[in-house]
């Protein structure tokens, strides 16, 4: 896979993933239309809002459970990307840029997606520590991109199934998808032609990670306490 290839995909998506930011866009970027982004709205009213607990803001329970537990690794991811661009690393190429200033308007536009369509259910804006990131350097960068992403897959992957809506679901597709074209895009950046790196098994089956496996990695760069214990299993 070409960088070219993956700056043509990417500069397509970015037309509808605009600085605006428009409620509109997201419902288009998702593929849910109209109908599908009633449902989501109406699903996520008939929940309870989240909660803080002794153990830290509370994911809840159900689908807007796991809904919630998206938004919190999108706030992360679009933080992060967000500083990336701000603070360009020492001899960011203009290439370089726009694929990385492409990717944080994704990952704007996957946390504010889910923030309006969690209204009231939402939980607050995490608090995050970068402390551990030399954003001056490219290694230290793009190699917290690549794991900052591959966590983000095998989270998707790893929840997909607990999600009973169909709309919900159709939803998380649409942004896994984009989420495994950052991977790939990020890989290619630190070496060529390594854009499947090592997060399949044996059959070629993409790696996936709980909940709990997730919130514990991410957590190293997350201040704000999440409690995930309402979170469906099965």
């Amino acid at each position: 896979m070409e960088i070219s290839n993956q700056q043509e995909d990417l500069a397509q998506e970015r037309s509808i993933l605009n600085a605006t930011l428009k409620r509109r866009s997201f419902l288009q970027f998702a593929g849910a239309g109209v109908a599908g982004a009633a449902l989501i709205a109406a699903g996520c009213k008939k929940d309870r809002a989240f909660d803080n607990t002794s153990n830290g803001v509370n994911l809840g329970s159900g689908d807007i459970g796991i809904l919630n537990y998206a938004y919190a690794l999108e706030q992360l991811e679009a933080e992060f990307y967000t500083q990336v661009v701000a603070k360009k690393f020492t001899g960011m190429t203009a290439d370089e840029q726009i694929f990385l200033t492409d990717i944080r308007d994704h990952e704007i536009a996957h946390r504010e997606f889910f923030k309006n369509a969690l209204g009231t259910s939402a939980i607050p804006a995490l608090e995050v520590n970068f402390s551990s990131i030399d954003f001056t350097s490219r290694a230290s960068v793009l190699g917290t991109a690549m794991a900052f992403e591959d966590l983000g897959v095998s989270a998707y992957d790893g929840a997909g199934f607990l999600i009973k809506n169909a709309a919900y679901l159709g939803v998380a597709g649409k942004i896994v998808s984009v989420e495994a074209r950052h991977a790939a895009l990020i890989r290619e950046m630190i070496s060529v032609n390594t854009f499947l790196g090592d997060q399949v098994d044996a059959s070629s089956v993409n790696i996936s990670r709980s909940p709990a496996q997730v919130l514990a990695i991410a957590g190293a760069y997350i201040k704000t306490k999440i409690d995930a214990s309402n979170l469906p299993t099965s």
